[in-house]
């Protein structure tokens, strides 16, 4: 039988091949402890520290600024819970928006249970925040503010250096969940001005169940993980040595493709979109026209239930909905929620993503196929 065209490279990507080859011999036969002073802990030890150097580099900041998590959901809890308690004495008051990941909105959440407040700005209809809705949102007592760099269900990129400059201004921490950019776009902390980000190595051609934390010198998090003095005593824990070295190799490889990545990545998506407009009315594009990633493209499909779409295309293309509905009721993303798209649209939602692996050829298929499928449960309405 042959595979569905993949198209949801947001919710994973496949594992790049030279990361896998990257990845062997630790699998193989360099097991050691890299904590081990003998011989076997050697190669291991100086694997992670060359895979801590690569992932720097991508992010353009100091080595000893990387911390390896088990993935994104750790880099968003480690990153807010450890600022919000590190920082407890000088406020309680935190900001984020209404579309973050729930890695970031349930932390949010648990910790206004635990005597924090929390204030979700809203988003335009493009799935924008503004800055001044941050800024008139800021309070004596605001300690941290989390904006996504671009947002995983529509693409749209988030104004992180303008917010961050205006944290700095106030003397306020700044996080962005940047695990949806990697890879696609630059992202260069120094640029973005934020003291914390996140990243996410399934996102990345990498293994899942790896992740980095950026944390700003000399900022210091109350710690998330108690144990042994692993990662400069910050994250305690044996290494994950094996998909730390698949993390480093995929951040090299994503230094080394972009931008040619991004403009390859933005024409396989606008012949997508253009392909579908082409051929069927009552498509909406939701999330931001220029200001989003370059492979994400979140269509809805007015009057119809994105899971019947799904089923009709699901034994030859592989993409995600934006609603999901029962029999007797709708439960739409709570971006397109906050994005106000009309019911009669978002229940209709498909994200579809492509990857560095998706070929133009396969695109032409997916167009094909959608556009048949759209227009047989049309005819059946």
């Amino acid at each position: 039988m042959t595979r569905p065209i993949y198209l949801d490279y947001n919710g994973t990507t496949p594992h790049d091949p030279a990361v896998i080859a990257a990845m062997r011999p630790f699998l193989e036969s360099e097991f050691g402890n890299p904590a081990s002073s003998h011989w076997y802990g050697i190669a291991p030890k100086q694997a992670v520290e060359e895979a801590r150097k690569k992932v720097a580099a991508l992010l353009g900041c100091e080595p000893g600024e990387i911390l390896f998590t088990s993935g994104g959901t750790e880099s968003n809890n480690h990153a807010v819970q450890g600022a919000a308690w590190a920082n407890r004495v000088k406020g309680r008051h935190i900001i984020t928006s209404a579309v973050e990941h729930p890695a970031v909105l349930e932390v949010c959440r648990f910790l206004e249970i635990r005597g924090f407040e929390v204030t979700y700005v809203p988003v335009d209809q493009t799935g924008t925040v503004s800055p001044a809705d941050v800024e008139a949102a800021l309070r004596p007592d605001t300690i941290l503010i989390s904006i996504m760099h671009s947002n995983n269900e529509v693409g749209t990129l988030q104004p992180v250096a303008e917010i961050a400059a205006l944290a700095r201004e106030h003397a306020i921490l700044m996080h962005t969940d940047a695990a949806q950019s990697m890879g696609k776009i630059p992202v260069d902390v120094k640029i973005l001005g934020v003291d914390l980000l996140t990243l996410a190595g399934h996102k990345l051609y990498a293994p899942k169940g790896i992740g980095a934390l950026y944390i700003r010198k000399p900022l210091m998090l109350e710690k998330f993980c108690h144990g042994a003095g692993q990662e400069m005593g910050r994250r305690a824990g044996t290494e994950n040595v094996l998909e730390i070295v698949g993390l480093g190799k995929a951040c090299e490889i994503a230094a080394q493709t972009l931008p040619d990545c991004t403009l390859e990545l933005q024409a396989l998506r606008d012949r997508l979109h253009q392909g579908l407009m082409n051929s069927l009315s009552e498509i909406r594009l939701n999330g931001h026209p220029r200001k989003r990633l370059p492979n994400t493209l979140s269509l809805s499909f007015k009057g119809l239930e994105a899971n019947r779409i799904l089923e009709e295309i699901g034994l030859e293309v592989a993409a995600s909905a934006g609603a999901a509905c029962h029999s007797s009721s709708v439960t739409i993303s709570h971006v397109l929620q906050a994005m106000q798209v009309p019911l009669e649209w978002a229940k209709g939602t498909l994200r579809f993503s492509v990857g560095r692996m998706t070929t133009m050829a396969e695109v032409e298929r997916a167009v094909e196929v959608v556009v048949k499928a759209v227009m047989r449960l049309k005819a059946e309405d």
